[in-house]
């Protein structure tokens, strides 16, 4: 993952919401507190849940780069 967190897009949101059943949304990896709170956090929070979220690995929006 890049150290710049101004070289990754604003948001992990690819606009596929999947949060009704689970705690951690389907599309980006975000829990439901992180989607909401993105805005307010820090540019180290941001950087800790792109981490996170590439680290799992499990959100489409890093599927479609596995293909």
């Amino acid at each position: 993952m890049a150290s710049n967190l101004h070289a990754l897009p604003d948001s992990p949101c690819i606009g596929v919401c999947s949060t009704l059943f689970d705690e951690v949304c389907k599309g980006c990896g975000r829990t439901a507190g992180e989607v909401s709170n993105w805005v307010f956090m820090s540019d180290e929070e941001k950087r800790a849940v792109w981490t996170r979220i590439e680290r799992e690995g499990t959100a489409m929006r890093f599927q479609n780069d596995k293909l």
